[in-house]
């Protein structure tokens, strides 16, 4: 068993049931990549595919309960107290659910533009009137990964966007932002979202960080945080391991990963916080990497 799985389901998930709630209000952003049955090599930890099934059975276990699917752009009114949600799904809202120990919203966000999310998620998605975030890499449309996945043209785009799936910024070209120059980062963040307003004849305002999100970095920070606000985004979304809470800037939101080997316990425990914990040894080696 892994490592992360282990302490979080035996150690974390029992511990979390016996003590109070935090008094931090926090929402799951659950970030997925690829919806597909292809194998993947490595540490289960850094896999990006979710298969078809796994993902159907997730989607079941918000609909059976009782989650609230909602925008990002939701997600940060209600965090930032500015106002209530109105679902984009056909889930009735808990208020509370005493057994997960969490008001039941949840954000879906899907990020590098796989072609898999037109024809394995959106029909699921459907099935459950489930809204989602897409995050697209602009210069990669219509080309293959590095693994030979399809990816997008933007007329899948734009039939995702029709059908209620929101279109945010994951850069040009899908690099690693803090080895690059001031002016490159800026053209990262400003062209995609200008070429996505392009072709959707519409403005966005949500960006997605690719890679590991520089956190440790703090004047880094600062000018991520300046550029998007001058190019017109409201919001941003990391790789930080975490629910995304009151404390957090709309800029840096946490999400958590989703991948195959999520089984329905291991992913109700992710929503309910239970896998938070990892981010102290996430950052932890970010600190250490940044001293070599």
């Amino acid at each position: 068993m892994r490592l992360d799985h282990f302490i979080t389901l035996n150690l974390v998930y029992p511990l979390k049931q016996n003590i109070k709630k935090n008094r931090e209000f926090k929402i799951p952003i659950l970030m997925y990549h690829s919806i597909s049955d292809e194998p993947e090599n490595g540490h289960p930890y850094f896999w990006i595919n979710t298969s078809p099934q796994r993902f159907t059975e997730q989607m079941q276990f918000l609909h059976d309960n009782n989650y609230k699917v909602i925008s990002i752009e939701e997600a940060v009114n209600i965090l930032t107290g500015n106002s209530q949600p109105e679902t984009c799904s056909h889930v009735k809202h808990a208020t509370r659910n005493p057994q997960l120990g969490t008001d039941n919203y949840v954000v879906l966000t899907f990020d590098d533009g796989y072609r898999n999310v037109f024809t394995n998620a959106l029909p699921i998605l459907r099935k459950y009137g489930f809204c989602a975030t897409l995050y697209l890499p602009t210069n990669l449309i219509g080309t293959k990964s590095l693994k030979g996945e399809d990816r997008l043209c933007w007329d899948e785009v734009r039939e995702l966007r029709n059908s209620g799936i929101a279109i945010g910024s994951h850069t040009v070209n899908h690099l690693q932002l803090k080895v690059l120059k001031r002016e490159e980062i800026e053209y990262e963040i400003r062209s995609s979202k200008e070429k996505i307003e392009e072709n959707l004849g519409e403005t966005i305002y949500s960006f997605s960080y690719p890679y590991a999100f520089p956190e440790s970095d703090k004047e880094l920070k600062i000018y991520l945080r300046a550029i998007l606000e001058a190019s017109g985004y409201k919001n941003g979304v990391t790789t930080i391991i975490g629910m995304a809470g009151e404390a957090d800037s709309p800029f840096f939101l946490k999400r958590l990963p989703v991948n195959s080997r999520d089984d329905l316990f291991f992913f109700k425990t992710k929503l309910a916080g239970c896998y938070d914990w990892m981010h102290v040894f996430q950052y932890a080696k970010k600190i250490m990497m940044a001293k070599f």
